[in-house]
């Protein structure tokens, strides 16, 4: 079965044909960076991972567009408040982002286009509205006219344009034609950032810059556009009318991912539940958070409860566990790169990118695994840990992945790795004589220390105590 994804614009699962033979042009909105991201944003970031290494994986060479609108009313609301410039708290705010999301394993996109270098293709984008008759100046203001785009605006959200509200995206909405017409450029107002346009000076609304961004960088017509669901009305919306509008065809597949809450209850700041990455750090590995954020359906949406990652921390140490000791025994297998996927696995991936059903192929490996390991079958052990890690290096997990070994300080295992050497020979040299009690003894010490030592048919294994 080849590629089926979700397209929101049909509300129908397709079959996904790129505008090119093996190439995709994939454009996801990132963030607005007036905070540091919470596990929301993590979510969202995790799940456009998976998808971009499942179409590297699946053959394609990907130019994936990851935007920061790092100009915007919550940005220049908090400068207000801190006493920061505005461009501070932005750009301060996106280095955590990128941090977490490097942290988590995300590969870089290919271009990360910010709203401030883009207010030249802005400015041509308003003029072609302008000009077409889907746009007008106001008072230092530039407007969309929903109502010239009637009979298609809501397609992609479902909604008549009868049915709708005032965007409120304004402060000058007398200016407006028509209350639900939105803003594309927003005059210059008294300690803003300002740029020079034909309208006079101003700055981006928050709609325009993806579409001149979108296409700058993947053309008038591309494959994917991501976001969250939060963003099909009126962003994504917005972002459709005014490129076709224009005359784009802009995206072809529009995907959106469920958002996320915590125990049942919507993230607030004045309800204190806002989950950050650092807290999360607390409880769990980044390799943890990782499976954790990609477990579910990334349509679904998901409810954060310490309880849950507890869970998944377990899953994922079951992977680790069985990797660990599967490679002591066999040595060596091919790179994940290198070798061919169950077919299971790659059904599930090509269904709608079913990541839950798929992790189940890997558990099922897993054990398998585990089974033949406890019967001394080094054949199955190989085949298994073959599988399993193929598998996990398609979801960005794959425990032997050099990502892990950094993030959890693996430059000192020399160094361990040498010392509790010492101690294990220490021990099997006790047992030799019969000395159980030493042997006891050194085992006790090295559980003391956090080093767990598991004995095998082929000898004592060790691994470092997670909490």
């Amino acid at each position: 079965m080849s590629l089926q994804l979700y397209d929101t614009s049909t509300r129908t699962i397709r079959r996904f044909e790129p505008l090119r033979e093996g190439r995709v042009g994939m454009y996801v909105c990132g963030a607005t960076p007036q905070a540091a991201p919470h596990i929301g944003h993590l979510r969202s970031g995790v799940i456009y991972d998976v998808l971009l290494r499942w179409l590297i994986r699946s053959g394609y060479d990907v130019t994936f567009a990851r935007n920061v609108t790092d100009v915007d009313d919550k940005i220049i609301d908090v400068a207000a408040r801190t006493g920061m410039p505005w461009f501070a708290v932005a750009e301060g705010n996106q280095r955590v982002f990128n941090r977490g999301y490097d942290l988590l394993g995300c590969l870089p996109p290919t271009i990360e286009p910010r709203a401030t270098g883009h207010v030249p293709e802005m400015i041509v984008l308003m003029r072609r509205l302008i000009e077409a008759g889907h746009a007008y100046e106001a008072g230092g203001d530039v407007y969309f006219s929903v109502k010239s785009w009637a009979d298609r605006y809501g397609a992609l959200s479902n909604q008549k344009v009868e049915n709708m509200r005032d965007p409120k995206d304004t402060p000058n909405a007398e200016l407006k034609r028509d209350p639900l017409d939105f803003a594309l450029w927003k005059g210059a107002k008294p300690g803003e950032p300002t740029w020079e346009t034909p309208w006079g000076p101003g700055r981006p609304g928050w709609h325009l810059e993806c579409s001149a961004m979108a296409t700058k960088y993947l053309g008038e017509t591309f494959d994917i556009h991501g976001g969250g669901v939060d963003l099909i009305f009126p962003h994504h919306e917005n972002e459709i009318a005014q490129s076709q509008a224009a005359g784009d065809g802009f995206a072809r597949y529009w995907l959106h991912n469920g958002l996320l809450t915590v125990d049942g209850v919507k993230m607030s700041k004045s309800l204190g539940n806002v989950v950050l990455l650092p807290d999360l750090l607390g409880r769990a590995r980044p390799a943890e958070i990782r499976y954790y954020l990609a477990s579910a359906n990334y349509r679904s949406l998901m409810d954060y409860t310490d309880a849950s990652l507890a869970e998944a921390v377990a899953a994922y140490q079951r992977i680790e566990g069985f990797v660990t000791r599967a490679a002591e025994v066999v040595g060596p297998v091919p790179s994940p790169a290198d070798a061919g996927l169950p077919e299971a696995f790659t059904a599930a991936m090509n269904d709608d990118l079913g990541v839950p059903q798929a992790l189940a192929v890997v558990h099922e490996a897993v054990r398998e695994g585990n089974t033949a390991l406890a019967q001394g079958d080094d054949e199955t052990v190989r085949a298994r840990l073959v599988d399993v890690r193929v598998m996990t290096d398609v979801l960005g997990l794959d425990p032997l992945s050099p990502q892990w070994g950094q993030e959890s300080g693996d430059d000192l295992r020399p160094v361990v790795d040498a010392l509790v050497a010492v101690a294990l020979e220490q021990r099997e040299a006790a047992r030799g004589r019969r000395d159980f009690a030493a042997a006891d003894a050194i085992r006790e010490g090295l559980a003391a220390a956090g080093i767990l030592v598991e004995d095998t048919p082929h000898g004592p294994r060790w691994e470092l105590k997670h909490d």
